[in-house]
């Protein structure tokens, strides 16, 4: 038995164990992420505290996600022609600077929800940067046949901090108020950091290198060109531009169905956001250790999700929303992380940066429209109407993609070592 889970751990867990580089990379992000958790969760009781409207929450998810709506396109164009390992050093560094700064002014007592904003929006540029290089630099960390692996442990990082940064954001509010959580993910940037400057790039997978497009524009039309003919990635972004811009917003919806739904406090909101983190850290751990992303799987993922969240959408129990938001995780992570590996494999390594700038258009940059969209509808119709509409919709694509990958011709569907075995 012992022997059993001993090599089931290994397996599950195979890119940590193989590639140093890797290993120093996954050791950060398990300290940062936390703090970054802590930080959006502040980053949104703070909102809501100071202007007590949802829609102001829906403001706060627009700066957020502005960005990528705006330059994640564009973003990709630049990842290609940049070094990933010092693009992710700079980026780091850059969102250290920010929360630092929110720290200083919701401890002095001074913030305004017009200083709150601008942090957000201004780390949701550098993000646009950060997230498509983190994504090509742990290709170049792992190689082709890890890839799956690697994706869903980062997946399970960061869905995994869902549970610790949430839950102490929420005690550490309730106590001490906003201003500690944004100090402390402005430490938390440290160990990332560190594990990033100890890397050995010597032991980087190496990457085909072709001629750079002359203009931005160029290089953008091609990634968007092979994005269009590759069947495979074409469902997957019809997928993730539904599924981001009507079912993840809870940035928006789980503050406002804690306080106005559920009429509870902070310790609900951070008890709600940790729940879902500990589906999404099993689903992402199941995916790791499966190590195979196939479209069945990942719109069975997604509607899976979304029929969760049109069974809260009634539901006045807390209870009963933390099990649905529990199942929802598992679910989430088995489409996000899915969809993320099925998108890179099918991608050359010329295009890799564009495709993933594409994928992180559909995934955060929809957020804007969806944000203000969700924060409306909770407006007018409370969490009830936001969490039907979203349902509905998430429920519709996951049929369409998977009815229609039964008569497309799809690739990359076989295990990692078999594929690249052959």
């Amino acid at each position: 038995m012992t022997a059993a889970i001993l090599r089931a751990g290994a397996r599950t867990f195979s890119s940590v164990r193989k590639h140093r580089n890797y290993r120093l990379f996954f050791a950060g992000q398990v300290i940062s992420n936390t703090g970054t958790w802590m930080q959006r969760v502040a980053q949104a009781w703070l909102i809501l505290s100071l202007t007590h409207s949802p829609v102001a929450v829906g403001i706060l998810a627009l700066c957020q996600f502005m960005p990528f709506t705006l330059f994640s396109l564009v973003a990709g164009v630049i990842v290609d022609r940049l070094d990933s390992w010092r693009t992710v050093i700079g980026t780091q560094v850059t969102q250290m600077v920010l929360a630092s700064t929110i720290a200083v002014v919701a401890l002095t007592g001074v913030v305004q929800p017009w200083h709150v904003y601008v942090i957000a929006a201004l780390m949701g540029l550098v993000q646009v940067l950060d997230a498509p290089s983190r994504q090509s630099l742990t290709y170049r960390m792992v190689g082709p046949a890890e890839l799956p692996n690697a994706i869903s442990l980062n997946s399970g990082l960061f869905n995994g901090a869902r549970i610790f940064g949430p839950a102490l954001a929420g005690v550490l509010i309730a106590t001490t108020g906003t201003g500690i959580c944004f100090a402390l993910n402005a430490a938390s940037y440290v160990a990332v950091i560190a594990g990033l400057l100890l890397m050995r790039p010597s032991e980087f997978h190496a990457v085909e290198r072709r001629e750079r497009p002359r203009t931005l524009l160029t290089g953008l039309k091609e990634g968007i060109s092979y994005a269009r003919h590759e069947e495979q990635i074409a469902l997957m972004l019809v997928l993730v531009f539904v599924m981001s811009t009507f079912c993840l917003n809870f940035n928006v919806l789980l503050p406002v169905l804690a306080k106005h739904t559920l009429h509870a406090g902070p310790q609900t909101f951070g008890v709600l956001s940790a729940v879902f983190g500990v589906g999404a850290l099993i689903g992402a751990l199941v995916s790791a250790h499966v190590s195979r992303a196939t479209v069945g799987t990942t719109a069975i993922g997604s509607g899976g999700f979304a029929l969760c969240e049109l069974l809260i959408a009634p539901m006045r129990s807390t209870v009963v929303v933390a099990l649905l938001l529990f199942v929802g995780g598992i679910c989430f992570t088995t489409w996000s992380s899915n969809s993320n590996s099925l998108i890179q494999l099918a991608s050359p390594d010329h295009l890799r940066g564009r495709l993933i700038g594409i994928y992180f258009f559909a995934f955060a940059g929809t957020g804007t429209l969806g944000g203000i969209l969700s924060g409306w509808l909770a407006a007018i119709g409370g969490t009830e109407l936001a969490f039907t509409v979203a349902g509905i919709a998430g429920l519709s694509v996951s049929f369409f993609v998977w009815f229609r990958s039964r008569s497309v011709v799809l690739v990359q569907e076989r295990p990692a070592e078999e594929q690249f075995a052959a």
